[in-house]
């Protein structure tokens, strides 16, 4: 296919690259906005570029518009497409931008900030600030759909004013279209936010404040055997767990340099006793304070400090999504201080450690991301540049020893050191940083950290920070979209639901059935409501309980339990014993 590029030059690209794809949805988005023009003359224009899926505009209606609004600016554009007008390049010096786009402040506040000849696009009578690429005419445009609307402040800056975000998607045929509807469907019944209140995961109330979850018991139950778990695990690798207060003294931060490089991250500081506190975003400073407390030898390194630790942060109200991005939660965090001649040994272990873990979960579609700092942004990172490179080259080498693939991001570091970043793509299409390695020579350099080494000498350690499970509220969230809240029996809040079919005749040997589960280390729940049988299991199912067990004249006469796996139609009768070892294998195995 033909497109119109940057430069003006008619290039040909398949139409089945990602290329392709986002020209024509940035040309999408383009009669989107000609058909709100025509639609709502008075509407001002912000940014409307093509993203992953499809697109979206930016615009600041006078008054507001609805889901219901979509439907008539949908037809608009479809007659706009049909006309097809010719898109059309032309370049602009400042000045005659200025003019073209005087009535439109956001065009006029971009336009202020380019130093060089402007591009525009234009079809029919709508004209826009562009640098394109895009396609030659409206009329090959004609398989598209608005999803939905959102708030989004200009520029991303909660100071600016808030504008109408209009998302879309746009394809090639009816057939992909169709398809990538049916693919949102899906992801709506995935959605955590849906599946936690369904099956009692969480809960949120005004009265105790936006973007702090309470974990109802169902909840509490998988993060205590997803705490459980990660614990072990470290354990036996020699970590040692710890527990710190969740705010600290700001000198604290100021040490570390979260005050100066994070504040707006952070909760205000409160004066108590003529001293400042604040609620901690992370934890080291903490552990960097216990290790410090003590004199060390080179013996004990590497020393692996480990906490789940609750952190805070000030997120904005509209970046606020369910538990994956909260104002309270917890991390399952760690310290390694090392040796710099341990780095390489370290970073292998943990890495092991990570892939180890995704393999219990069945995790495969990740990618490791070297998160580098930009060298341009001096408020976002502190220490020197020789610090700097030395810590990222040590990183690539690793990666080149292991002989792991990565790619490279620019301004993704911590602002105290680089780090490797597992980046996941969960089930409704969010990339997700579920686990992170950072490397850090900057906070032993500002907390004066030190241990005795081979010679007797004072040396510096470096400080590899890491997490495996990340926030446990945002891997809760994950795992909830992954399995549609179907979890695996060795994490489900209940593995088994028992159900008498009588409670007079069948609910003493029910209990007795409970009993020995409970020995055996089930979560058992048993169901002796008043109602019917067939109901009974459908809650059960609504409820993705693993195993549902029907207990009946024969299973009371035989010393059997008649199962049905989630998911599953068949009912299977076996003796007691036999489930027992049947589900101890399963959750053992963590199938």
């Amino acid at each position: 296919m033909k497109i119109q590029n940057h430069d003006g030059s008619i290039v040909e690209i398949e139409r089945s690259s990602k290329e392709a794809f986002e020209v024509l949805n940035h040309s999408t988005a383009h009669l989107l906005a000609q058909a709100i023009q025509q639609l709502y003359p008075d509407a001002k224009f912000g940014i409307g570029p093509a993203i992953e899926e499809g697109f979206y505009y930016d615009i600041d209606f006078s008054s507001p518009i609805n889901d219901e609004d979509l439907k008539a600016i949908e037809k608009k554009m479809k007659e706009l497409a049909s006309k097809d007008y010719k898109i059309e390049r032309k370049l602009l010096n400042k000045q005659e931008a200025l003019e073209t786009f005087k009535n439109n402040p956001y065009k006029v506040e971009l336009i202020e900030g380019i130093n060089e000849d402007i591009t525009t696009f234009s079809q029919g009578e709508f004209i826009d600030l562009c640098r394109g690429p895009h396609l030659l005419s409206t009329n090959l445009i004609r398989h598209f759909k608005l999803l939905n609307l959102a708030g989004a402040y200009w520029r991303g800056d909660s100071k600016n004013k808030q504008l109408t975000r209009i998302y879309g998607t746009s394809w090639f045929s009816h057939e992909e279209l169709e398809n990538y509807l049916k693919i949102l469907e899906d992801r709506k019944s995935r959605d955590h936010r849906i599946l936690g209140k369904q099956l009692g995961i969480y809960m949120y109330d005004e009265l105790v404040g936006k973007g702090l979850p309470m974990w109802l018991p169902n909840g509490f139950t998988v993060r205590r055997i997803l705490s459980d778990y990660i614990m072990d695990k470290e354990i036996a690798l020699g970590y040692q767990h710890v527990l710190t207060p969740c705010l600290g003294n700001v000198e604290l931060y100021k040490t570390s340099g979260h005050w100066a490089h994070y504040q707006k991250d952070m909760y205000p500081k409160m004066d108590v006793d003529n001293e400042s506190y604040v609620l901690r975003p992370m934890n080291c400073p903490h552990h960097m304070v216990m290790y410090r407390s003590a004199l060390h030898s080179y013996r004990e390194l590497p020393l692996k400090i480990a906490e789940i630790a609750a952190d805070f942060r000030f997120e904005a109200s509209g970046a606020l999504t369910g538990i994956e991005r909260t104002r309270a939660f917890y991390q399952n965090d760690s310290h390694i201080f090392c040796m710099p001649s341990q780095i390489g040994d370290v970073f292998k272990e943990v890495t092991k450690l990570i892939l180890d873990v995704y393999n219990d979960f069945g995790f495969k579609n990740y990618e490791f991301r070297l998160s580098l700092r930009d060298p341009a942004d001096t408020e976002k990172y502190f220490g020197n540049d020789e610090l700097w490179e030395k810590s990222e080259n040590q990183l690539r080498e690793v990666l080149k020893e292991l002989g792991v693939e990565y790619y490279e991001a620019i301004g993704e570091a911590a602002f105290y050191g680089p780090k490797l970043d597992v980046q996941v793509k969960s089930a409704i299409g969010h990339d997700v940083t579920l686990s992170t390695i950072q490397l850090d020579y900057q906070l032993p350099e500002r907390f004066e950290l030190t241990y005795i080494d081979e010679k007797g000498e004072k040396a510096r350690p470096v400080v590899v920070h890491r997490a495996i499970l990340g926030s446990l509220d945002r891997f809760v969230a994950f795992l909830l979209e992954e399995t549609k809240g179907a979890f695996p029996a060795w994490l489900a809040p209940h593995q088994v639901n028992l159900l008498p079919v009588n409670n007079d005749a069948h609910l003493e040997f029910t209990n007795e059935v409970a009993k020995k589960f409970k020995e055996a280390g089930f979560r058992v729940k048993i169901d002796d409501s008043n109602e019917k049988l067939g109901y009974r299991m459908r809650s059960s199912q609504i409820n993705k309980i693993p195993y549902t067990i029907v207990i009946g004249d024969n299973e009371k006469a035989n010393n059997q339990v008649t199962y049905r796996k989630y998911g599953q139609k068949e009912q299977i009768t076996v003796n007691v014993d036999e489930f027992i070892n049947l589900l101890a294998n399963e959750i053992k195995n963590k199938q």
